[in-house]
């Protein structure tokens, strides 16, 4: 008998459903001084026990075939032996984003569910460590992670941030080095146009950007934030603006720094393809009219053709804003502008980066601290910086990849081409079973260490 017909035969004849219900109560059962709630607990660790162990008893490997069943449905358990045929490997560390990923605001309150955290530290107990990979402040990451993981699991060892999308790499225990800048390599031309629109965002701003965004508390990036409700047309119209504002502080810092001359102008583009990439139902500006486009600076009107072509949805914002952009961007400038990302995140975010300081090379900073000389990842994420990690794992032959239902299309895109892995917003932890059963499949040392587990319990 084949692992497929075992695994059928596991889900066929016993009752998983009553067994998950069993292990998923002993593991998130809130601790209580009540005798009777304790009582409760003890009641059913022992029917978990009774449940494990007959099918233990029906199987040569009954143990790791119990193991699946108490974590994973029948459709998860498959989909993991579909991957285990695929690759042949085990998971090695967890790569993850966290906003609208770990965490949805509209299904979760904008909070890690406990049955993600729990997964989460059973999985660094069995010794598979966690890269929160974040566009967020190492501050911000930090005390979220205390409060969900512990600040024991955080400080062990094996969990590694990366934060502002690949700025720095944060991984207590590890001496010399726990905080690894990565900004600080940077050539001085790229990073001087950072840290001069840093210096101007705010100030050379108009009103309505001062009034309707704050600058996010990074240590390097440079990202606008909307005072509105995320998500939502106020914050959408700001964002919309703010990156316009953005673009146009990055090429005149551009043209402080190599000749870009006199510029002639046209209409933004206004492509359907540009407009439905920020999810807007209006309409865009169409250029016809020229007293609606404003009279950029040259080196603004440069910086904006180019991200408009690298980017549709900064062409989108473009078109609606009915900002002119450059009809050529001059080669120089081009070599310097290609160097920098300035992105919009829908209703959510304006940015700007270095393009050498993504999520990929923050990912691979972060395993080398933890010293994982041949990963296998699994990268999960909804947004384009994520696919750059999606596809620096896929391009090494070192990962698999993962995303919610809501994620960017082009995320999506890459994760229905290699294995499908989507799963509902705000259940992660349908992902992080199916990577579980994949380990118990797998890698011998992952299921001893769920014995150890057990004994401890019994």
């Amino acid at each position: 008998m084949d692992d497929y017909d075992r695994l059928y035969e596991v889900y066929d004849r016993f009752d998983t459903e009553e067994l998950r219900a069993y292990r998923e109560f002993v593991d998130l059962f809130p601790p209580l001084s009540s005798p009777v709630a304790l009582d409760r607990w003890d009641e059913a660790t022992a029917r978990l026990a009774e449940r494990r162990s007959e099918i233990v008893a029906a199987f040569d490997d009954g143990e790791r075939l119990a193991e699946i069943a108490a974590r994973a449905d029948r459709t998860t358990a498959f989909t993991a032996l579909d991957l285990r045929g695929k690759y042949g490997r085990a998971v090695n560390a967890l790569v993850l984003d966290v906003d609208e990923t770990l965490r949805s605001a509209g299904d979760t309150d904008n909070e890690i569910p406990r049955e993600t955290l729990h997964l989460l530290t059973e999985f660094v107990e069995r010794g598979v460590p966690l890269v929160i990979c974040t566009g967020q402040t190492l501050e911000n990451v930090k005390g979220f992670l205390v409060q969900g993981l512990g600040n024991e699991l955080v400080h062990s060892g094996d969990v590694s941030v990366v934060y502002e999308a690949g700025a720095g790499v944060f991984t207590p225990g590890h001496g010399a080095d726990t905080k690894r800048l990565l900004y600080d390599d940077l050539p001085e031309d790229s990073r001087g146009v950072v840290d001069d629109v840093r210096s101007r965002v705010l100030r050379a701003a108009p009103e309505s950007i001062r009034r309707g965004c704050h600058l996010q508390g990074n240590e390097f990036n440079v990202t606008l934030k909307p005072n509105h409700e995320t998500g939502g047309p106020d914050a959408a119209a700001v964002i919309d603006e703010g990156v316009v504002h953005l673009l146009d502080l990055v090429g005149e810092a551009v043209a402080d720094r190599v000749a870009v001359g006199e510029v002639e102008t046209t209409a933004p583009p206004a492509s359907e393809a540009a407009v439905r990439a920020t999810h807007y139902d209006g309409d865009a500006a169409d250029g016809e009219d020229d007293e609606s486009l404003d009279d950029p600076a040259p080196g603004a009107a440069v910086a904006r053709a180019f991200f408009a072509d690298a980017d549709p949805e900064v062409a989108g914002a473009l078109a609606r804003e009915g900002g002119a952009v450059a009809a050529a961007v001059p080669d120089a400038a081009a070599d310097l502008l290609g160097r920098l990302d300035v992105a919009l995140y829908y209703a959510d975010a304006a940015e700007l980066a270095v393009r050498a300081l993504d999520k990929a090379q923050g990912v691979a900073a972060a395993l080398d601290v933890l010293g994982i000389d041949d990963p296998f990842v699994a990268v999960v994420g909804d947004s384009k910086s994520d696919l750059r990690a999606m596809e620096w794992a896929a391009d090494r032959d070192a990962g698999i990849a993962a995303a919610p239902a809501h994620a960017s299309e082009r995320v999506l895109e890459h994760v229905r081409a290699t294995d499908e892995l989507v799963f509902p917003p705000g259940e992660a932890a349908t992902l992080l079973r199916t990577i579980w059963a994949l380990n118990c499949l797998v890698d011998d040392e992952f299921e001893a260490a769920g014995a150890d587990r057990r004994t401890r319990e019994e």
